[in-house]
């Protein structure tokens, strides 16, 4: 240490010297530069890797191998705060295995992947809590043990930095829990042991007994019943033992909350101050030619630029004409481009650049008075909220065989004058019907939707927008102000389909937390007064697009080919434009465990979609591109813009390497990525054969940082009559595998065969 410490002095008495120089001469600490030039020339000109010391402009200290100007191979880099990283590098990433140590005295010791903690590896805190097991992207995940300072310990599963399934929590006074754990805290089944022989066994809710449960003592006496901290819900019996003592038979259960689970606390997780892919590097760059005027950057040891340093890259575009020695494409310089937005110089199969607009403009037209269907939009709304404000009973999750009945309908009546349950309005005379309505109840709350934000979201001032088209099915789709829910007018052929499948869709959402089908929370009906007595039937859903951040761009993958195409002229495709199979450059690279994830419920969501016999469903996905910066380092001789303090996009929410980061490692930005819904990944570029059609073509190696938004939407296509006549006509004209008709079981299989080549694990 003693010997760093100098080392840290000599490179900081350097960095004083050149004070107003960004790359000098002389570093005045020996002739390190003199003698490595030549070799740093060649090396960079060469892509030779070889052994080097560098005495960095901001103070910082690297030596160990090299190549084109960043650390390859093993080395060892001295940040000017203390921290030390010794192990592997690729391509100025930390890759492979290796030390972390902080000047706190922690240490983690272990792999590393693209700059994060991420495999098998050891963390050793300062106040001497150690654990070892497996890690992703800085977090634990998957199994590990963990020996807290203070004594306690736990030996179990992990998800995202916390205690999540199956696990065992040994405090340092004996007592000891063996079962499940929810975002680190004890949830399920599961069973307590205290040191003087009481056991407690049964569920457990936020870290106390709830529910059904049996609470034994050493003497064999028990007690059965329903836990819970609310007086009013405790429910139980006592069965004492033959040598019981008669005074035992008042013992109160509240009891075990106030006095045996006093001392049963889980330790808090410990806080780092800085991770290691948050730490920035300092880029070198050759003597040869370095311009004064160009300030240097930093990057995080993962290789990417710093965005807090760049913020000028909201408005740039990024060069792919710039490649590596070896001929691998490389990120390149960002450069102002034009009013418009950022601008990816990537030409996709049309042979267009992938254009990233500044400002997306909402979707749709709003309806006001005088539009074609303001009473329609009145209607709806006052059917809404009649719905959802109408008193009735709690839901309960355990829902009746009668309340899935297609005949579960109910009609009200709403006059312009009102009536004693409906108001007076502005409107025409309608009647309003309401499907399944307990059904729809209790689905809004499994998927944790507010009443009064429901109804504020739909009924609210602010009137609905109408999309500029209705669909290939002739349906309108309209969205609320707040883009949090999307209303689709249907079919009676659809809405048959959907109640036929209503009891399977409830069970399927309820039993996977994460499935990707489009989210239902109301199915109604309206019957306009009049002799043409119009019924406009309609369905709410979630808005998979609902996001703080603009989607850049969106797809609608199938897996078939025959009119896959998207059909409109290159100069009118922008970020809302939903594009196809055939306009997807791009293969999209999820981080390993999502991809397991992923994997497993696609499987579960298809399995369900042909069983009830539907297909034509597709995969909708939404990209939000993150600050102009993609997966490799910088070129050589690229110029930084100077940060002028000044952004066009400064209101645009766009997430940086650095906000990443601080999503990733804030446990309240962990809890707003699911599978499917803000999920940072990576996308790799693809160019297809033009001599045949490919759903998904050759990856390029050339990577860019996104937030991916995806889910299954259009499940109400029964394979019926019509579709099959359709599968027959199409199948004389064209290749029968080629077409979105096709048999459940068929459809299901060509699906799930391309959305897994389009998916893949980012390695």
């Amino acid at each position: 240490m003693k010997a760093w410490e100098a080392t840290v002095r000599k490179t900081q008495a350097a960095a004083k010297k050149r004070a107003n120089t960004i790359f000098g001469t002389s570093y005045g600490v020996g002739n390190v530069e003199e003698e490595n030039e030549d070799q740093e020339e060649e090396g960079n000109t060469s892509g030779e890797v070889y052994h080097a010391e560098r005495f960095l402009p901001n103070g910082d200290y690297y030596t160990g191998y090299w190549a084109e100007n960043f650390p390859h191979g093993y080395g060892k880099y001295l940040w000017t705060d203390g921290c030390l990283y010794v192990g592997e590098w690729f391509r100025g990433k930390t890759m492979g295995k290796g030390t972390f140590s902080w000047p706190s005295g922690a240490m983690y010791e272990g792999s590393f992947k693209s700059g994060f903690m991420d495999g098998e590896g050891m963390y050793t805190g300062p106040n001497g809590d150690t654990y070892r097991g497996s890690w992703i992207m800085n977090l634990k995940h998957g199994h590990g043990v963990k020996e807290y300072g203070n004594g306690d310990s736990y030996d179990g599963e992990w998800s995202r930095g916390v205690h999540e399934g199956m696990g065992k929590y040994q405090w340092k006074n004996g007592n000891c829990y063996v079962g499940e754990w929810k975002n680190g805290t004890i949830c399920g089944k599961g069973k307590m042991c205290w040191t003087n022989g009481n056991v407690y066994e049964g569920s457990w809710e936020d870290g106390l007994p709830k529910g059904n449960g049996t609470f034994k003592w050493e003497d064999g006496s028990f007690y059965v019943g329903i836990w819970s901290k609310d007086l009013k819900e405790q429910n139980g019996t006592y069965y004492p033992s033959g040598s019981l003592l008669e005074n035992n038979l008042e013992w109160d259960p509240q009891e075990v909350f106030n006095t045996d689970l006093k001392d049963c606390k889980v330790c808090p997780g410990e806080k780092v101050p800085i991770w290691p892919s948050q730490k920035k590097l300092a880029v070198w760059r050759s003597t040869k030619g370095s311009d004064s005027s160009v300030r240097p950057r930093r990057m995080s040891v993962d290789g990417r630029i710093d965005a807090g340093a760049d913020r000028d890259f909201g408005r740039m575009r990024l060069s792919d004409a710039a490649t590596s020695p070896s001929g691998s494409v490389r990120s390149g310089i960002a450069r102002n481009d034009s009013d418009d937005g950022l601008q990816l110089d990537c030409v996709n199969a049309r042979g267009s650049p992938l254009r990233i607009p500044k400002v997306v403009k909402k979707q749709g037209e709003t309806i006001c008075k005088g539009h074609r269907n303001y009473e329609l939009m009145l209607n709806l709304q006052l059917g809404i909220r009649h719905s959802v404000g109408r008193p009735g009973p709690p839901p309960s999750l355990d829902l009746k065989p009668s309340a899935f009945d297609p005949k579960e309908k109910y009609w009200t009546k709403f006059p312009t004058e009102g009536s004693k349950i409906t108001p007076p309005h502005q409107s025409c005379e309608f009647r309003w019907k309401d499907y399944c309505p307990k059904v729809f109840r209790t689905l809004r709350m499994l998927f944790k939707v507010d009443p009064a934000d429901y109804m504020l979201s739909i009924c609210g001032d602010d009137a609905l927008r109408e999309l500029s088209s209705p669909g290939k099915s002739g349906s309108f789709f309209y969205l609320t102000h707040d883009d949090r829910y999307m209303i689709k007018t249907m079919k009676k052929a659809e809405v048959k389909v959907l109640l036929r499948m209503l009891n399977a869709y409830y069970n399927h959402v309820r039993a996977f937390e994460n499935t990707l089908v489009t989210k239902y929370f109301g199915l109604h009906c309206v019957k306009l007064n009049g002799p043409a007595q119009k019924k406009v039937r309609f369905i709410i859903m979630g808005n998979l697009f609902c996001s703080e951040y603009m989607i850049h761009r969106r797809y609608d993958l199938k897996g078939s080919t025959f009119g896959r195409l998207t059909d409109k002229p290159e100069s009118e495709i922008d970020a809302t434009t939903t594009l196809k199979d055939l306009d997807l450059n791009f293969i999209f690279r999820l981080q390993k465990t999502w991809f397991q994830d992923f994997r497993r419920q696609v499987d579960r969501d298809c399995e369900f979609l042909e069983q009830e016999r539907i297909m034509d469903y597709s995969l909708l996905v939404g990209l939000h591109f993150t600050e102009a910066s993609n997966d490799d380092h910088t070129p050589s001789g690229a110029i930084t813009p100077v940060d002028n303090g000044t952004s066009e996009t400064d209101s645009v929410p766009r997430l940086s390497r650095a906000d990443l980061d601080q999503l990733l490692l804030d446990p309240a930005g962990w809890a707003s990525i699911r599978l499917g819904i803000n999920m940072p990944a990576r996308v790799e570029r693809t160019e297809r054969n033009d001599t045949e059609i490919q759903l998904v073509g050759e990856p390029t190696e050339e990577y860019y940082d996104v937030v991916m938004f995806f889910g299954i939407i259009d499940i109400l296509q029964d394979y019926d009559i019509t579709k099959k006549l359709e599968h027959a006509y199409k199948s004389i004209q064209y290749d029968p595998n080629s077409i979105s008709a096709v048999d459940p079981k068929q459809y299901s299989r060509r699906f799930r065969d391309y959305i897994f080549k389009a998916f893949a694990e980012d390695t």
